[in-house]
């Protein structure tokens, strides 16, 4: 494992300096940092705020993430809390879609025309889930603006940073008697949300910031789950290597799936102690790996292995892996638990241009239906890409996160 990670490198301003530099003492979403950000949403007020979740290991972390929440009078039933987790932005420490100029806003996709960053930030539907007087948080994931190392696809770790941004909401006092809350996620985000939901045991810890969050439902657009590439059985390191180098081989195919493949190995290493990146890739590329994967936010490191290495980025891998048997366990480990979820999950995804396997989210829904789940699966018709896929979904899920917490009971997902 790492030693502990030094101050960023990147450029953090004042508000995420303060923040990396708290220790996460305290109770799951107890807020320790707070600031006012302006939002063109109508009726709404948004803040930037540092809460306390923990990783896979238990370990206590500081996250950063953004609420917004309606203006007016408090209902008396209490508003229902959305809990947002974004697509991949990157491992370093300036790369958490809260730091951006405008960050309480609808979705804003780099890739699309409409586009207006470098990266992709804000939420799906905020001015719909503030129209129907819900609050909603976004957070950054660990290490993206509050210390540490990210653990990038770890969907455990980014899963229990969902759950804690519902409880740094309710203990805003933002959600009144209400518990009722809502997981979505895209992507990196999808497969936290998945994972959020067999979660039962973290859902109802006692003595947090809090307690007592009723999960209504998750929606996963296009989510990863890393486990579903992967046998969960014992294998010696001989037939592990195999597989860590399949799925590299099978990551190698393009830069861009190269800049993923590294970001989530360099991510199992934070949090699994005995791991190094040099059982992958070479000493001189996991140095360098290292160097910019702590200063390279997603688009741009991306760009910056092209300009640097060109074709020859594989040459950065090892002949063959070592230490195999325990990286299958850490990615495992990571992955979203084999446990039936206590809340319906609806999936959707497209089929052009896919980014994430759509063959991971029909493992899982497979896995966890024949559990005793409930798991719906909805191509999105048309030649929906990995990056369509938010918007072309949107109106479908708006209509199924209503009727979860109006009390509908959800269709049988698993039925065909």
């Amino acid at each position: 494992m790492r030693a502990a990670a030094e101050p960023s490198p990147m450029p953090l301003a004042s508000f995420y300096l303060r923040a990396s530099s708290l220790a996460p003492a305290g109770r799951l979403g107890e807020v320790l940092l707070r600031e006012d950000v302006p939002t063109s949403i109508p009726n709404a007020q948004a803040w930037r705020i540092a809460y306390i979740s923990s990783d896979l290991r238990d370990r206590p972390t500081i996250n950063t993430a953004i609420v917004v929440a309606p203006r007016g009078d408090m209902p008396a039933e209490g508003r229902p809390i959305i809990s947002w987790g974004h697509g991949t932005t990157g491992t370093a420490q300036g790369c958490g879609p809260s730091q951006v100029a405008d960050p309480a806003r609808n979705l804003n996709q780099y890739v699309l025309p409409d586009g207006d960053s470098w990266t992709d930030y804000g939420i799906p539907a905020l001015d719909t889930f503030i129209a129907r007087g819900h609050v909603v948080v976004a957070t950054d994931y660990q290490g993206l603006g509050g210390g540490g190392d990210h653990q990038y696809s770890v969907a455990v770790t980014n899963a229990r940073d969902t759950v804690d941004a519902v409880r740094s909401a309710g203990a805003m006092g933002f959600a009144g008697n209400s518990r009722s809350a809502i997981i979505y996620g895209w992507s990196q985000g999808g497969g936290a949300a998945i994972a959020a939901a067999s979660m039962r045991d973290y859902l109802n810890k006692r003595g947090t910031a809090f307690d007592g969050i009723d999960l209504r439902g998750v929606v996963a657009l296009a989510p990863q789950d890393v486990a579903a590439m992967l046998p969960r059985v014992q294998l010696d390191d001989a037939d592990a290597a195999r597989i860590i180098q399949g799925i590299g081989l099978s990551f190698s195919d393009n830069i861009f799936n190269f800049a993923h493949f590294t970001m989530t190995l360099w991510a199992t290493v934070a949090s699994t102690p005995g791991l190094q990146m040099s059982d992958i890739f070479t000493d001189l590329g996991a140095r360098e790996l290292d160097h910019l994967l702590r200063r390279k936010c997603m688009h741009v490191l991306s760009d910056t292995m092209s300009f640097v290495y060109g074709a020859n980025y594989r040459t950065l891998l090892r002949a063959a892996p070592v230490n195999g048997a325990a990286w299958v366990q850490a990615l495992l480990a990571g992955s979203v638990p084999p446990v039936r979820p206590v809340a319906p999950v609806a999936i959707y995804f497209g089929s052009a241009a896919v980014t994430v396997p759509p063959a991971m989210g029909a493992a899982y829904r497979g896995q966890m239906c024949a559990m005793g789940g409930n798991v719906a699966r909805t191509q999105l018709l048309g030649a929906q890409s990995h990056f369509t896929t938010p918007g072309a979904s949107q109106a479908m899920y708006l209509e199924w996160v209503a009727d979860r917490l109006a009390g509908r009971p959800a269709a049988n997902g698993c039925s065909d």
